[in-house]
């Protein structure tokens, strides 16, 4: 069973969490992915960061910008990403935009991703329609590929993504940026019900899912939920309060109460 597989178990309701790499510190990434585990966190998601984060609001792009002004770049990652995989059997998914993909070249990518232990890669600016060479070359990896669909997708694009996506389905609560507003619930719960209907691969929720109460609220329907904004304001904020993994296994423990 691929790490990711966990996630399909029957009856499963997962946590996963996001994390921005290098934000607070890349240094700090192995043990604070370690420690979400270690709190209960279902499967990690760790932002690659970018100059141009479209999908994301606020405090991602902040999150990134940090990293990149202190020169946190792809291959840093990957290289910490290996490091964390010694740490840690938790499955980590990278959270990227195409460009930086493009950039080292899609097999190169996929084939670094996978050997330094990721298990899926989310590319937030890619539809499905166009995601072919990817498909590609993530398949050639051994990667799965998570797409995304809104409350507005239309049925022939939750058909496709639904068919081209592996590990698990993606479904933004909303539409807009992440970390802004609420989960509107009902029209994400019919979009779950669209995806359930399609597929067998896990249907999981994120943005705007901040609270313990959020988490239940999505975990009533949904196969697993996101929280993603809220951690990294709070990793942001507790930077110098020292044990910062141990605050980050803290955090992920109050969500699952």
């Amino acid at each position: 069973m691929s790490r990711l597989e966990r996630l399909a178990q029957p009856g499963k309701k997962s946590l996963i969490c996001f994390v921005t790499a290098g934000d607070p510190d890349i240094a700090q990434l192995p043990e604070i992915v370690a420690s979400l585990a270690k709190g209960g966190a279902d499967a990690v998601e760790i932002g690659i960061p970018f100059s141009d984060p479209i999908a994301d609001g606020p405090t991602i792009q902040a999150s990134s910008q940090r990293a990149l002004d202190r020169g946190v770049r792809v291959g840093q990652i990957i290289d910490k990403l290996a490091e964390t995989r010694e740490k840690t059997d938790v499955p980590i998914v990278l959270m990227t935009y195409y460009n930086p993909v493009l950039r080292i070249g899609l097999e190169a990518f996929a084939n670094r991703a996978k050997e330094a232990g990721a298990d899926g890669v989310i590319v937030t600016d890619l539809t499905p329609e166009e995601a072919g060479p990817w498909k590609t070359a993530a398949n050639g990896a051994g990667l799965d590929t998570i797409f995304l669909l809104a409350p507005t997708s239309t049925p022939d694009r939750i058909e496709l993504a639904c068919r081209l996506s592996t590990g698990f389905v993606y479904c933004v609560s909303r539409t807009g940026v992440t970390g802004v507003g609420s989960a509107a619930l009902d029209d994400t719960k019919a979009l779950v019900e669209q995806v359930e209907a399609a597929t067998q691969t896990p249907a999981v929720v994120g943005f705007g899912i901040r609270t313990v109460d959020d988490v239940r609220a999505i975990q009533a329907f949904a196969d697993g939920a996101v929280v993603g904004s809220a951690l990294v304001q709070f990793l942001h904020d507790m930077r110098e309060a020292g044990d910062l993994p141990a605050q980050a296994e803290a955090f992920v423990r109050a969500l699952l109460q």
